[in-house]
């Protein structure tokens, strides 16, 4: 195997990032091919894989014998397959579960080319289901996945969407609704549009809680509890721009929400507000201002208390915003916000006053731009426009009609291309830096996305401000990727840690994770030292946000050996959950800034409960030894040694064509002749993948056609114990549920499962688990047919005037 050592000291000018595509440089995006549907949500739903998905709509990438809106792209291939979505998924919330698996919920109504409404019909004049993209109606749905690789059959069970709104549902049409778990690893879910608009309310707004209707300002859980979901007053007071509002759960239990002007600590439980200071300056940060928020580390030093960061937006004045039809300014003009505020919401010392802290303005004003956390504890900050807002419309604005709009559907213009990075522990004045910094060639306007991926790169895709694929607009549907590699590619030597769990608990006992000597240069002491163990939860990134994201680092100390390695002893997760909530994460190692591979662990029991909660152990003194040096012998490139027997697959060899190697690139032949050696390495084996690849048997993925389809895989063997369809009685097959659309048209309603009338709002249903054996209490519940059931607050018609965003 050719050492990317040998590199390292044949070379030694400007640090740039060798791969399969060329030389990227640090601080570069390299092209990480297509994505296959425009990547509207996104998330790392494994070491391996990430899950894109769409809005229903026009791609020409094909599933099931319809447009597709959901892909896997692999991590190490850069290649994206897709997979079957059952509704349209467009603008929904989502987030991770205690076990690995994500959900996401709501959306919007079934639409069929150009937006419009599905051809089948609610009453109420919104989507049912659609001829042309064979989507249903998506604003009740909760859809679960358990994350798979593309090369298992991604439409079939233990791996596709669970996507059965008549059995799992939620109890409220909801759109751009917030998602948020507690520390139990239940999920609220608030607010959202009923059908849809620019901003959410009507102007004048006489109507603030439901606008008719068309505004839906409650709250409600996943699992479901007993009762109906009760009416926030915060989503009434923030009316209008409250799609997408801010959450955070706090150490206290209490959950941190900002919308509009207005900021509070909500109490979900029994339904109680705590006011705070309103947002200085005029500037809104939520959806369609889409500034960037994220909250700062949880780390030892900081005693573990959140503070959450808000840059961004814009300070658009209330009238200006317009209602659901459209904004009443030409926004496109007007700059987005470089403004950023600091608060901490729950104190460590309880005396001091909770406030908003200026903060350090951006380079340059963003809407529609995103915080990623990196492992070193850094933020990388990009996508986004100087000027206008998140939506788009076809109908123009106020006073200003489609035609004359200068980027076509877009409400936003000038996208900012270059990067920046902010460093919370950094004095104010020098906490934001574009130092080494190159630009995107891809503008990522509204609809885009981001997410860190297990290496420590981002993965960056998506921008739509289009109401179907457009391809020949200013700001076009986007299907190509890009990988960001920060500043830390161009170290030398990267950790190696060796013992890493797989799982977490909060407090317990403490575990050793070793760093061999080839992990680092230098003094022994000083690497260790220097170490952070550091646990990242990527989030679920969708329009400027990335929900569910945290960052805190685990306690530890060190021993110094002989060697050269160095022992780490770290301590399990805080005993507080609502720290950082059960489910998945990656684990990186530190050392002098420059992290290892992240490690796939779980935290806390994997099941939605009162999470178990260890003893606090102490951890051993450090221990140092002097005059012990690192070295570099070994492979920095190679994976990480999980519980210590962690191998090379068979396939590794093949896989290495994608593996990134550190150089730094200079002239002279003998420079060129090593890079013509490792280009040609690199082609063949790639060109060897790819034939493999297409000598390999393909999955039949036909279904019959629309008008007989059945929803319902029929599985056998061992996929039996992880189908979420009910048991047909008196026999041995499974059955999906069917929307008949055959023999006529007939609407589905469907419930949550019986519930106790007696019980109280804090009681559970059971809960609904689509990767449980047939024998969990007997669900998923019976879908019930009994025709459509309106919602008791009633629903009206979208005009149809009113832009679909």
């Amino acid at each position: 195997m050719f050492s990317s050592r040998l590199l390292l000291g044949a070379l030694s000018l400007g640090a740039s990032i060798w791969t399969a595509r060329g030389a990227v440089p640090v601080g570069g995006f390299e092209e990480a091919g297509h994505t296959q549907v425009s990547a509207l949500m996104m998330f790392v739903g494994s070491e391996h894989s990430v899950y894109i998905l769409d809005k229903a709509e026009d791609n020409a990438a094909q599933v099931l014998g319809h447009p597709a809106w959901g892909s896997v792209w692999d991590i190490e291939e850069k290649r994206a397959v897709v997979q079957d979505v059952r509704t349209n998924v467009f603008c929904a919330s989502g987030m991770h579960l205690p076990n690995g698996s994500w959900v996401t919920f709501g959306g919007n109504d079934a639409v069929g080319p150009g937006g419009k409404p599905g051809s089948n019909r609610n009453p109420d004049g919104t989507g049912y289901w659609d001829s042309d993209f064979e989507d249903f109606d998506g604003r009740k749905a909760i859809r679960v996945v358990n994350p798979c690789r593309i090369t298992d059959n991604l439409n079939a069970m233990p791996c596709k969407w669970f996507d059965e709104p008549e059995q799992l549902g939620m109890k409220r049409n909801r759109w751009y609704s917030a998602a948020e778990p507690t520390g139990t690893g239940e999920i609220v879910i608030v607010g959202g549009f009923v059908t849809g608009g620019y901003i959410n309310r009507w102007y004048p707004n006489t109507d603030p809680a439901f606008s008719g209707g068309l505004s839906e300002p409650t709250y409600e859980f996943y699992p479901g509890r007993a009762g109906e979901p009760r009416v926030m007053d915060f989503m009434v007071k923030t009316s209008g721009l409250n799609a997408y509002a801010h959450t955070y759960l706090m150490p206290s239990g209490l959950m941190f929400v900002q919308a509009n002007l207005s900021t509070v600590l909500w109490n979900f439980n029994d339904n109680v507000e705590t006011p705070l200071p309103g947002m200085p300056k005029g500037v809104v940060r939520v959806y369609p201002a889409s500034g960037a928020t994220a909250m700062l580390p949880l780390t030892p030093k900081n005693g573990y208390t959140p503070t959450i960061l808000f840059c961004g937006g814009t300070d658009m004045a209330d009238e200006m915003w317009g209602d659901f039809r459209y904004p009443n300014i030409q926004t496109w003009t007007y700059p987005a916000s470089k403004d950023c505020q600091r608060i901490t919401p729950e104190p460590l010392d309880k005396s001091q006053p909770v406030a908003y802290e200026q903060d350090d303005d951006m380079p340059i004003g963003r809407s529609m731009t995103q915080f990623i956390a990196l492992p070193n504890g850094k933020y990388l900050l990009l996508n986004g426009a100087e000027f206008g807002t998140a939506g788009y419309s076809t109908s123009g604005v106020k006073d200003t009609p489609f035609a004359q709009m200068p980027f076509g559907q877009s409400l936003a213009g000038g996208p900012v291309l270059r990067p920046a990075i902010y460093d919370p522990e950094a004095p104010r004045g020098k906490r934001w830096s574009q130092e080494g910094l190159f630009e995107s060639k891809i503008p990522r306007m509204y609809h885009s996305t981001a997410v860190l991926l297990p290496d420590g790169s981002v993965f960056v895709a998506g921008s739509n401000p289009n109401a179907d694929v457009v391809l020949n607009a200013a700001f076009p549907t986007e299907y190509r990727a890009d990988i960001f590699y920060p500043s830390y590619f161009s170290a030398e030597v990267r950790p190696e840690p060796q013992n890493v769990p797989t799982k977490l608990s909060y407090g317990g006992q403490y575990f050793d994770i070793t760093i061999p000597a080839s992990s680092y240069k230098g003094s022994a002491n000083d690497a260790a030292e220097s170490v952070k163990v550091t646990l990242i939860r990527t989030g679920f990134s969708t329009h400027a946000m990335q929900m569910g994201q945290r960052y805190l680092q685990l306690e530890n100390t060190y021993t110094v050996n002989k060697d050269g390695s160095i022992t780490l002893h770290v301590s399990q997760l805080p005993r507080n959950p609502n720290l950082f909530q059960p489910g998945p994460a990656f684990l990186y190692v530190n050392v002098h800034d420059v992290p290892s591979k992240g490690t796939y662990v779980i935290v806390g029991s994997g099941r939605v409960e009162q999470q178990p909660v260890g003893a606090e152990v102490k951890l051993p003194d450090s221990v140092r030894l002097d005059n012990v040096q690192g070295g570099t012998s070994g492979n920095s490139n190679a994976g990480n040694n999980n519980n210590g027997n962690a191998g090379k697959s068979d396939t590794d060899g093949e896989k290495s064509s994608n593996t990134v190697l550190i150089a730094s690139i200079a002239g002279g032949a003998v420079v060129l002749a090593i890079i013509g050696a490792i280009v040609f390495v690199v082609m063949r084996r790639r060109r060897a993948a790819e034939a493999r690849r297409a000598n390999m048997s393909h999955v039949d993925l036909s279904q019959p056609s629309a008008g007989s389809r059945t929803w319902g895989h029929q599985p056998n063997g061992s996929e039996v114990a992880f189908v979420p369809y009910s048991k047909e009685q008196g026999g041995n097959g499974w059955n999906g549920s069917q929307a008949a659309l055959t023999g006529g048209y007939k609407d589905d309603a469907y419930t949550m499962g019986s519930r106790d009338s007696s019980a109280t709002d804090n009681a559970y249903d059971p809960p609904f688990d689509p990767y449980a054996a047939s024998a969990s209490g007997g669900y998923p519940p019976q879908p019930q047919h009994q025709g459509y059931t309106q919602s008791p607050l009633g629903y009206g018609q979208v005009p149809t005037s009113q832009p679909r965003y």
